[in-house]
């Protein structure tokens, strides 16, 4: 897994610049909204507009992943999960 295409190396560069509180705050945005949809009798839509938030959630793991694992690996430093196992030893 350390031989990425120039995409993948690409995408997980831009991702990692996005704080992960965004993707909280589109999910509950996106909970919100549905709530207030269901509420407004647009049942279907906000039934639509709910499922965005586990896919919301999954892209900020992703994020978080991202920032922590593949990007300081890549430039040279050592990664939050390497790191943080060989404390204490």
């Amino acid at each position: 897994m350390n031989y990425e295409d120039r995409a993948t190396e690409k995408v997980e560069s831009q991702t990692a610049k996005v704080p992960s509180l965004v993707f909280m705050g589109l999910a509950i945005g996106a909970m919100a909204a549905s709530a207030a949809l269901v509420l407004t009798g647009r049942k279907q839509v906000g039934n639509f507009v709910g499922q965005w938030a586990p896919s919301i959630l999954i892209m900020g793991l992703y994020n978080k992943l991202a920032k922590e694992i593949a990007v300081p690996r890549r430039q040279g430093h050592s990664s939050g999960y390497g790191a943080s196992a060989n404390v204490g030893a």
